[in-house]
């Protein structure tokens, strides 16, 4: 048999084969690596994507918190698991931001891992502060930062995560200098301005809405472009003073080690746009400041990989050093 012709039937097989896994697949539980503890916006929107995506496939999605090195270690344990679909991450922007925050990763974020899909863009974040500061806008917080560089302290889950950039961002538009406190999670950042360790801290809306709500904190302002339908009557930081002034959440999605199939790929894609038309998980996204969007993954991939580099810009701007 002529070479050419071998290598197109050993082709043929192959896509067949993939095909017929993909059908069948999963035939036992899948690890769902949620990079961060339990209890953050990750892990709550990464569990009730699960709950949907196993319903409809019919094996458990086991989600396996790993968190440390600000989402570090667990994408570590998933760029080293087989590609077969058994072990998948779900992550959001600070997987791409830590290609530039640090000087040596374990793996490499552009090529070691598959992106399956996008499944929400959140719209922005909101800035908190705790009732005690004496500031009730955004304006009143530049003023008192300016008083005193340092001085006004806010959390973050970690070095180099959206809710830093977004503070490191109004740093270089004001002119000010608020000290960043990073913790180990969302969870713990949130804490941490609930308790008064530090003045302020960028928070999804789905962890502060009702605390905003109960008098626990108070809003200065949202990060979007529009201002957030939930609470109409906070500003955006561009109208409350600091023009030109935007972040928004970027994305949440799910990722395969490198080399995954593509139809296996391709199935996972298509059980979680279908999950997305299920009205009550569509609400829940939607309620903490995010859409549901499902980009197909070759789309996705070069917004994954825009992305490494749009952030990248940013931190080089910022002028933070790389660990």
């Amino acid at each position: 048999m002529r070479p050419n012709v071998s290598r197109l039937l050993g082709v043929v097989v192959a896509f067949a084969s993939g095909l017929a896994s993909a059908q069948s697949y999963p035939t036992r539980p899948v690890r769902l690596v949620v990079p961060f503890v339990p209890g953050g916006t990750i892990d709550a929107y990464a569990r009730a994507l699960a709950r949907q995506v196993e319903s409809q496939m019919g094996q458990p999605i086991v989600i396996d918190n790993r968190a440390g090195a600000n989402g570090i270690l667990g994408a570590d344990v998933v760029a080293k698991a087989a590609p077969d679909g058994y072990t998948l991450l779900n992550n959001a922007a600070s997987f791409v931001i830590n290609a530039s925050m640090y000087k040596k990763l374990p793996y490499d974020t552009a090529r070691d891992f598959t992106p399956i899909t996008n499944f929400v863009k959140g719209l922005g974040y909101l800035l908190v502060a705790h009732p005690s500061v004496p500031a009730s806008s955004v304006k009143e917080l530049i003023e008192l930062a300016k008083k005193k560089p340092n001085a006004v302290r806010f959390s973050s889950p970690g070095i180099g995560n959206g809710q830093h950039l977004a503070a490191e961002l109004m740093n270089m538009k004001t002119g000010i200098q608020m000290l960043h406190v990073p913790y180990k999670g969302s969870s713990p950042a949130l804490a941490a301005v609930l308790g008064g360790e530090v003045q302020v801290a960028f928070q999804t809306p789905s962890s502060v809405l009702p605390l905003i709500q109960g008098g626990k904190l108070k809003a200065l302002g949202f990060s979007g472009e529009k201002r957030l339908p939930a609470l109409s009557n906070v500003p955006t930081i561009a109208e409350a003073g600091v023009p030109g002034y935007t972040y928004d959440v970027a994305w949440h999605a799910w990722f395969g080690p490198a080399g995954m199939p593509s139809a296996i790929v391709n199935r996972l894609y298509a059980e979680i746009r279908k999950a997305l038309q299920e009205p009550k998980l569509v609400a829940f996204f939607r309620e903490g400041g995010f859409e549901p969007r499902a980009d197909a993954p070759a789309e996705f991939a070069k917004i994954f990989r825009a992305d490494i580099k749009r952030y990248g810009d940013i931190v080089k701007a910022a002028k933070i050093e790389p660990e």
